[in-house]
């Protein structure tokens, strides 16, 4: 296919999520090494991961077969570390509760990292760390409570791993907040700080958001009104992106990172030829006419255009039509 009519080549900048988007714990997800070699665009790594610097993403991300730098890695706790470096002086101390890659970035802006609330410090950065205890998120309540600055560097509550899905950040994150009483700034997805810093890093005129998420990774893009791609290799399945809520709903979606290879329309959500949606009492009923093959992508942007569209409450799906068996699995609860 001509390059010139693919979804990539109407923006300048991907701004690719990682875990679910670009790879699955340990191993790249299938095909989207070559999916994205293909291009010419700049690919920024965006993540709200902040327990690891940007030149272990980069390590990490070229040993699955990426090509990328350091340079081209944004990661919350850059974007937090930054955000408190705008708000107490020079030199500050600040509460760190996360890994040393998050005290790394407070010491690159002139603060001062610290890991207890002795001193009155200004300012707490909570991060992700598996090692987080009772002890530390302690020393941030007590910092808080007197009157620091918080900024958490995402509120994610769940987070990917190999075996399903653990406690995130935003689970620590809500253990302090009702210990305090406070709400944390945050950094990372969906809060528009990291999109921001992203563009600005990278320069972006026309970027694209990339992931997998639809709380985090879309919500994101329409919090900084950005288009955005979703793909179903990770956390959000295609029923949830049917029922997605206005703030989480995204422009395109495919299945995985080689639509990005093909023509904009394909993966845009909207109605598709052949396809015809409706509610009737309580079921969202898709079908197709037998006019063509069958395409499931173009039946699942179909149900999600018209689904978005319905003010009449839903709570089902059916699908019929010759051929549209794999569909109806799809968006099965």
């Amino acid at each position: 296919m001509n390059r010139q009519s693919t979804l990539r080549s109407e923006h300048d900048v991907l701004l690719l999520d990682l875990d679910g988007t670009v790879y699955q714990g340990k191993d790249p997800i299938a095909g989207a090494v070559e999916a994205l070699s293909s291009g010419t665009e700049k690919q920024f790594f965006v993540t709200n991961n902040a327990s690891r610097s940007p030149s272990d993403v980069a390590v990490h991300l070229q040993e699955l077969g990426f090509e990328t730098s350091d340079d081209f890695v944004v990661t919350s706790a850059q974007v937090a570390a930054r955000m408190l470096a705008a708000r107490v002086p020079a030199g500050s101390s600040v509460v760190v509760v996360g890994t040393e890659a998050l005290s790394d970035e407070i010491s690159l802006v002139g603060l001062r990292p610290v890991r207890s609330a002795d001193g009155d410090p200004a300012a707490v950065a909570q991060g992700h760390n598996v090692a987080t205890d009772w002890g530390i998120l302690a020393e941030a309540t007590f910092a808080i409570r007197k009157g620091a600055v918080w900024v958490a560097t995402n509120t994610d509550a769940t987070l990917p791993t190999e075996r399903g899905l653990a406690p995130g950040n935003g689970s620590m994150v809500a253990a302090v907040r009702t210990a305090t009483g406070v709400e944390p700034l945050v950094a990372g997805k969906p809060a528009a700080p990291i999109m921001q810093e992203a563009i600005r890093l990278s320069g972006a005129s026309s970027p694209l958001v990339v992931g997998d998420r639809l709380d985090t990774d879309i919500a994101g893009a329409n919090a900084t009104d950005i288009p955005s791609l979703l793909v179903l290799t990770g956390v959000s399945s295609a029923l949830d992106a049917v029922r997605a809520i206005p703030a989480e709903r995204p422009t395109h979606i495919g299945f995985d990172l080689e639509v990005l290879n093909s023509a904009a329309g394909m993966s845009r959500v909207e109605a598709k030829d052949g396809w015809s949606v409706e509610v009737v009492d309580g079921v969202l009923s898709i079908e197709h006419d037998g006019s063509g093959p069958v395409d499931m992508l173009d039946g699942l942007l179909s149900a999600a255009a018209a689904a978005w569209s319905e003010v009449t409450e839903w709570t089902t799906v059916q699908v019929s039509g010759v051929g549209t068996e794999a569909l109806g699995e799809l968006l099965s609860p």
